[in-house]
């Protein structure tokens, strides 16, 4: 006795809506998740500027972060002015020509990070830079608190 078959290779255009619905909620799902991962640290405003504008470090540095309450971190840890001052100091005996990069907040007063820059003087380092971050879109620098 012979079976009839009605199993045939399927010969059609493949439907493209389920695999784009799938496609769809997947993007929505890492757009959403991302939003949600803590990163660790303190977190810094960086003023926009852009990057064509500024001078580059070509030598050895040393960052320096400062958050919105004025405190200072150095090597992802809080620090005081005199250790950081001592810190400083026996870092440009070991290295010639260092620069020092200065991340400060955009909260940050004036009179902080004058009295950052000078007392890096004051140790010897030559060249103190701000640190910024590029804009988010191209060509728009804007400052607001």
């Amino acid at each position: 006795m012979r079976y009839a078959r009605n199993a045939r290779i399927f010969r059609g255009q493949i439907d493209f809506a389920p695999i784009a619905s799938v496609l769809f909620l997947l993007v929505i799902f890492l757009l959403l998740n991302s939003g949600l991962v803590f990163t660790p640290g303190v977190r810094i405003d960086l003023p926009a500027a852009l990057p064509e504008s500024l001078p580059g470090v070509a030598g050895p540095t040393v960052v320096v972060a400062v958050d919105r309450d004025g405190l200072c971190y150095f090597d992802h840890q809080i620090i005081t002015t005199d250790a950081l001052r001592n810190r400083l100091q026996a870092i440009h005996r070991e290295r010639a020509n260092l620069t020092m990069v200065l991340q400060a907040d955009k909260a940050v007063s004036y009179e902080v990070i004058v009295r950052l820059s000078q007392m890096a003087r004051e140790i010897g380092i030559r060249e103190v830079l701000l640190g910024t971050r590029p804009p988010l879109l191209q060509g728009t620098v804007t400052n607001e608190p």
